[in-house]
């Protein structure tokens, strides 16, 4: 059973900063949850190797805290990915290839988000496969 978003990504859509700045975080806990699933893993299996706990890291992927740097980078290293690639999609890296990668997949990640023709196991599905590419493209 999936847990309701916070109600501020329909309520802010007033441009402030506090709006982005969720989005941001909403954005980085759908990443983090695709990529688990992707993974197969549990978020109990993913507390384990992470040594955060499975709560929390159900929070963190519903955008309900800003994980710190020390909890993203235990979160990289059990879905093998890059800390880069977490705090580009949490939007911390600035000025870098990953964030200008980022930025230009953006375009295209968003397009999958926002499609209502897909269900939300084909979303992940289709970030996955794209992303997938792209990474082995740039590498």
């Amino acid at each position: 059973m999936c847990a309701a978003r916070p109600a501020d990504d329909d309520a802010t859509a007033d441009g402030s900063p506090a709006a982005g700045w969720s989005a941001q975080i909403n954005a980085l806990g759908d990443f983090i949850r695709a990529q688990r699933q992707l993974a197969n893993l549990s978020l109990r299996e993913m507390a384990s190797m992470t040594s955060v706990s499975n709560a929390y890291l159900s929070q963190v992927e519903r955008g309900l805290h800003q994980p710190s740097l020390k909890v993203l980078h235990s979160i990289a290293d059990a879905l093998q990915l890059s800390t880069e690639q977490l705090l580009g999609q949490a939007g911390w890296v600035t000025g870098t290839g990953a964030a200008t990668a980022s930025a230009e997949s953006g375009g295209t990640e968003d397009a999958i988000r926002k499609d209502p023709r897909l269900s939300p196991e084909q979303r992940i599905a289709l970030l996955g496969v794209y992303r997938s590419f792209v990474s082995g493209a740039t590498e």
